[in-house]
């Protein structure tokens, strides 16, 4: 009996062993095997070379020049490859800047060295398949970028597989413990909402890696050898659309959506909005474009239309899509989906439950209706307010106001017209720029020049002139250091912890920071009050209530 039990231990083993060989291999395969497609061009002499005169720079026949408003303003023509390649050429120190703030923020987020490994591990093997799920077009823009990117991070693969990951970042964050990087507000009216008529649409793009990624800004000018010519907001290296609008007034924006975690990479959102921007003038032309590619995340896409007269949202998941189209002469999209089609999803369903999305989506119904009929400025009112529902204080930075205090960038879209505004530092409340694309897209424009409409700027939020806004300051620069001294278990002084409450006294997550902090320095009694404080607060999501309680019962 002992013996045989010795040989079913022993068979057992080599079964087992042989197993985890067969997955290890498996895994090493598609690992391996995983193909991000790279371009093949061969290397030609260069002809060009960058020009530079005071904030100016020019590549042949492509423009960057830096705004007194703080922005970067490019324009670029010509075939994917070599608009690409004058981009990086333009902004190459640009690009290297962002992608350190991206990578320090990542190391910030995950400092253990084996970690990061396996993490550079599972984005390729999840993005294995990435090269075939992003058009040719725009899979040669990027290799032509990344001619110009540093070798310093090669570790995390070439400058091509880089930029080409980075594309589908945004993705990623729904993969990475379902965490939304991206959760917007935006909206659309038209007709008797609007002051003069015609579609208006604004947006805030809560994408928050870190001040610095902000910093800057570019909105970029495309007049590509295919397609419509189109103008989008972003970052160095960002061919994705993010918010934009093409020459025929048809306009993008995306907001993220609870979706189930994917398996495998697929077309990236921000490629997707892409080539509706380039290649649709109509809402019905975004639609076709959506339906034939396959997205590995949830995502609102909040499509405007001039030659239509009114905008409709795009729900798109990995497996439906669908097209809302509303009731009356304005919709409005923050991050639930709201057609019939997605009435049902499991997953929506717990996203209203459980986050903020709603709230903002009562909110917005709420300022446009006391601010109706909408124009620029009351846009931007809007997308700056920081209150609740019936003005209701939540304290500052609360993911439950339309201004969340972490926009990478807001934007108001005037289709009909063809202009755009686009915010400037700090988030949404520096002056919103106005720019005409009909100007913009002229044989007559002087990009030696300031290329915005001065007379059609929205003036910067009076909120900057307010101590309010110091308090603020305060409060972003005082919370680090509470979180790194909780961390490191150590003792601030009183002043320091009253100016941190003070700073944003209506804000729960402060004290849910000075209970963790408290707790840390083994001063329970303090702890326990001030998180049963925070839990008398406003709090955007059922997981930080949850999360506060079970601190609070442990």
């Amino acid at each position: 009996m002992h013996k045989i039990l010795k040989k079913t231990i022993k068979y057992g083993a080599a079964v087992l062993l042989t197993l985890i060989a067969v997955i290890l291999t498996g895994i090493g395969y598609l690992y391996l095997s995983a193909d991000m497609m790279t371009p093949q061009f061969a290397s030609t002499p260069e002809t060009d070379r960058v020009i530079r005169k005071d904030s100016l720079r020019q590549y042949g026949g492509n423009y960057l020049r830096h705004s007194e408003s703080g922005l970067w303003e490019l324009k670029v023509s010509g075939p994917a490859y070599e608009r690409g390649k004058a981009i990086g050429q333009l902004t190459s120190d640009l690009l290297y800047f962002q992608e350190k703030v991206f990578v320090d923020q990542i190391k910030e987020i995950v400092p253990s060295e084996s970690y990061l490994k396996f993490l550079r591990f599972f984005i390729v093997l999840f993005n294995r398949n990435l090269g075939k799920n992003v058009p040719e077009e725009y899979r040669d823009e990027i290799y032509g970028i990344s001619l110009s990117c540093t070798h310093e991070y090669d570790f995390i693969g070439t400058p091509y597989e880089r930029q080409l990951n980075y594309h589908s970042a945004h993705d990623l964050g729904h993969a990475m413990q379902d965490y939304m990087l991206v959760g917007c507000s935006s909206f659309a009216c038209w007709g008797e909402n609007s002051a003069d008529s015609s579609l208006i649409i604004g947006r805030n793009f809560d994408f928050y890696m870190g001040d610095a990624f902000a910093r800057n800004k570019l909105v970029s000018f495309y007049q590509p050898e295919n397609g419509y010519r189109f103008a989008s907001v972003g970052w160095a290296g960002m061919t994705g659309v993010l918010s934009g609008m093409n020459e025929t007034g048809l306009t993008v924006t995306i907001n993220a959506a609870k979706s189930d975690l994917p398996a495998a990479s697929a077309t990236p959102i921000s490629i997707l909005t892409r080539e509706i921007l380039q290649y649709a003038s109509t809402i019905e032309e975004a639609y076709a474009i959506a339906r034939k590619r396959k997205t590995f995340v949830s995502e609102s896409i909040l499509v405007g239309s001039a030659k239509d007269g009114r905008a409709a949202i795009i729900e798109k998941s990995p497996e439906k899509i669908a097209l809302f189209t509303g009731n009356g002469q304005q919709i409005i999209c923050t991050n639930h989906y709201q057609s019939e089609t997605f009435g049902h999803d499991k997953r929506n369903l717990e996203n209203i439950e459980t986050s903020d999305s709603p709230y903002r989506f009562a909110r917005l119904q709420e300022l446009l209706k006391e601010n109706a009929p909408i124009d620029a400025p009351k846009a931007a009112s809007i997308l700056r307010n920081r209150k609740g529902v019936g003005e209701a204080e939540l304290g500052l930075a609360n993911e439950m106001a339309i201004n969340q205090f972490i926009a990478h960038h807001s934007v108001i879209f005037q289709p009909e017209k063809k202009r755009m505004w686009v915010s400037t530092a700090p988030w949404q409340c520096g002056k919103y720029v106005a720019y005409d694309l009909n100007r913009i897209f002229s044989d007559s424009i002087d990009f030696n020049h300031e290329i915005y409409t001065e007379n059609l700027t929205v003036p910067a939020d009076s909120f900057l002139q307010q101590q309010e806004y110091q308090q603020l300051m305060t409060y972003k620069r005082l919370a680090p250091v509470l979180r790194k001294q909780i961390k490191k278990k150590e003792r601030l002084d009183e002043q320091t912890l009253h100016a941190f409450q003070h700073a944003n006294p209506h804000f729960f997550y402060v004290y849910e920071l000075l209970g963790d902090y408290y707790h840390a320095t083994g001063q329970q009694d303090k702890a326990l009050r001030n998180w049963k404080k925070a839990l008398l607060l406003p709090i955007p999501k059922r997981s930080e209530s949850e999360r506060i309680e079970h601190k609070i019962n442990n």
